[in-house]
């Protein structure tokens, strides 16, 4: 179910991502944010992506600026999904990349989302240039996720924490931030771009997606190494020091989840070897768990 060249389609990203979904629920929340129900709440202005069923005519008759209609409900946030497209996303020793791994992970949460009747945006940082794609909030807009996940690759260096800090005044507090990335370069600002969202009672949660071969170096003989970042190329016998490698990446990973939990944000380890399902099954057990 991670074909790389059917990632590449949108409309077949669309398709795996609700095979993938399907048989999960996530659980009802409430929240105190505004959406769309039967109570009528306020007017706010008009975003590119949201549902023109709910915009007010009369004001647009008498003012000729566009308002939508907000009511309450008991099961809306915003959710913001980020992906990493920085180079070292793009290395995998397997049939697909960490970034293709990355964007059926944001392919189907973007579905699971919507499905329940929530917003969602998806972005990217660490690529050299930060984005973000227009917010939806009905699942017939659907496809205009799966246009822009399919469309981004994964290629030089960008600053996450700088990109972060760009994004952060785009996203609303008493929101969601789901982050999809490797944590190779510039952890340290990254965790200190992150620490601005505490203020804003926003919850993140952090998929830290790694290779298994990165995981556990399990290459062997005389090899060269050449970095997706611009790093010197390196030629070793990786199996000389592959013991204390990886300790250290055991100790990179927990060292990654304490900092997480320092910005109380939840931290899930992603192994690219495994069923994108049972990664799923972590996220949507960790809704439920922390809404009741």
């Amino acid at each position: 179910m991670l074909d790389p060249d059917a990632v590449k389609s949108a409309s077949a990203l669309g398709l795996l991502a609700r095979k993938i979904v399907e048989g999960y629920k996530v659980g009802e929340h409430r929240s105190p944010l505004k959406g769309f129900a039967i109570e009528f709440a306020q007017h706010r202005e008009y975003t590119p992506g949201d549902d023109v069923r709910h915009l007010d005519w009369k004001i647009l008759g008498r003012s000729e600026k566009l308002f939508i209609k907000q009511y309450e409900q008991d099961t809306n946030y915003m959710a913001n999904i980020l992906l990493d497209a920085s180079g070292s996303m793009s290395y995998g020793s397997g049939a697909y990349s960490k970034f293709h791994y990355a964007k059926v992970i944001a392919a189907c949460l973007s579905y699971a989302i919507l499905q329940q009747r929530d917003a969602v945006s998806v972005g990217v940082i660490g690529g050299g240039e930060a984005r973000v794609s227009p917010r939806v909030d009905t699942p017939n807009r659907l496809p205009w996720v799966m246009d822009f996940v399919s469309s981004v690759e994964a290629s030089g260096s960008g600053d996450l924490g700088d990109d972060l800090t760009k994004l952060s005044p785009r996203i609303k507090p008493r929101s969601i931030v789901i982050i999809v990335t490797d944590l190779l370069k510039g952890e340290d600002d990254f965790f200190r771009s992150l620490s601005r969202f505490q203020n804003q009672k926003t919850e993140v949660i952090v998929f830290h997606v790694m290779d298994p071969a990165e995981l556990n170096l399990p290459f062997t003989g005389k090899l060269r190494f050449e970095g997706l970042e611009g790093e010197e190329p390196l030629v070793t016998h990786p199996e000389e020091f592959a013991r204390a490698y990886r300790e250290e990446v055991e100790q990179f990973c927990r060292s990654a989840r304490l900092r997480c939990e320092g910005c109380d944000a939840h931290y899930v380890l992603v192994d690219t070897s495994k069923p994108l399902g049972e990664t799923l099954g972590e996220y949507l057990a960790f809704r439920r768990r922390v809404n009741r």
